[in-house]
């Protein structure tokens, strides 16, 4: 017997978003971990109204405000309107934001000008923060053997927005046409900057590449499990991945308040970067570059130990975390604009990775 296309709706009904929400489903434990975070950041978010707490009408709950950011990481949703939008809909992002069934959903706008309390207060530093906490509590840290590497994020800006400091838009074809020639000049970042976005630099990573507007990120990973320890994004520089290493290094080695070991590629093979590691009781396992003038800063004594190899077998993982930054995550090209509001992205980015590789670890476990 046919049915009939058509449905009657209840008008009261009694199901709990919670009851659409498979038990087993990857979400659960994240949304878990993600609470218990928000509970111990509880003074974060008193201290960020203090200033309203006269009166007003109350803000969106910064609890909800950053379970819809890691949403929008997690299902890599490109834009915040889009993002409003399948939350007004998708049940399941209802229930993982806190929302419920009948509840209106923000505006993109409100929901934006909400977002920049957070980076006032450093509340994504801190949620990331207890991401790690949550990893060393569940046993899947080491504190003693890490890998650090880096990468290039491109900026949201274009090359044609990269002019002159003194810029006064100009044609230059010298013909009074619109149109721009640039060719036969020479740019720099000394010379020019880009008019969209002024803390993005001209950079490429290798010789076979070509040079992009950017910022730099670097990452710390935990060798046991590869979860991202310490994060942070700088401006693009020939030496940034390793500066930011050495300090990211040191304050590991303050924590571990022990000798630790650290894998890294050829880029890190230079007298100060291992001199640096040596002084802040770091031992430096890094990749020999054998091509490089002068030669390699390690030798034997350092590549003939078993954790040398171990080292370098490992500190290929970390190209796990860029590779799913880049491609789940919203960090291949930056939608902002600016360094503090980069360094934002992507340390919720790498929030959302630990969340997600330890919810994989559990899963195996059990």
């Amino acid at each position: 017997m046919r049915g009939a296309d058509g449905y009657t709706e209840s008008m009261f009904t009694m199901t709990r978003l919670d009851d659409f929400v498979p038990a087993n489903h990857p979400l659960r434990p994240i949304r878990l971990w993600l609470n218990e975070a928000l509970t111990r950041m509880d003074t974060v978010f008193s201290r960020m109204y203090e200033s309203d707490a006269r009166g007003g009408r109350p803000s969106i709950a910064p609890e909800k405000l950053i379970r819809a950011l890691l949403l929008q990481v997690l299902y890599s949703i490109r834009s915040e309107r889009m993002l409003m939008e399948q939350i007004s809909y998708n049940m399941l992002f209802r229930w993982f934001v806190g929302l419920a069934m009948d509840d209106a959903v923000w505006d993109h706008s409100t929901f934006s000008k909400n977002r920049d309390r957070l980076m006032v207060h450093d509340v994504i530093v801190t949620l990331f923060n207890e991401t790690v906490e949550t990893a060393r509590v569940r046993g899947h840290l080491s504190g003693e053997h890490f890998s650090v590497d880096g990468t290039l994020i491109q900026a949201w800006a274009g090359h044609k927005s990269f002019k002159t400091k003194s810029d006064d838009d100009a044609p230059r074809d010298g013909g009074g046409s619109s149109q721009e020639n640039w060719h036969g000049e020479k740019r720099s970042n000394d010379t020019h900057e880009s008019s969209t976005d002024a803390q993005a630099r001209l950079f490429r990573k290798s010789r076979g590449t070509g040079a992009m507007l950017c910022y730099m990120g670097h990452v710390l990973t935990d060798n046991r499990h590869g979860l991202v320890v310490n994060a942070q994004v700088t401006q693009a520089n020939g030496t940034a991945e390793r500066d930011t290493a050495a300090k990211m290094l040191a304050d590991a080695a303050r924590f571990a308040g022990t000798s630790i070991t650290v894998g890294a590629d050829k880029n890190y093979d230079t007298a100060g970067f291992v001199a640096t590691c040596r002084a802040n009781n770091v031992t430096p396992h890094v990749a020999q570059n054998v091509a490089r003038a002068g030669g390699c800063a390690i030798d034997a004594r350092t590549t003939r130990w078993p954790g040398y190899s171990i080292s370098q077998r490992k500190r290929k993982c970390i190209e796990q975390v860029f590779g799913w930054s880049k491609t789940v995550g919203r960090i291949r090209q930056a939608m902002y604009r600016g360094l503090k509001r980069v360094d934002q992205l992507f340390l919720l980015t790498q929030a959302a990775y630990n969340l997600t590789r330890m919810r994989t670890l559990a899963a195996r476990a059990a």
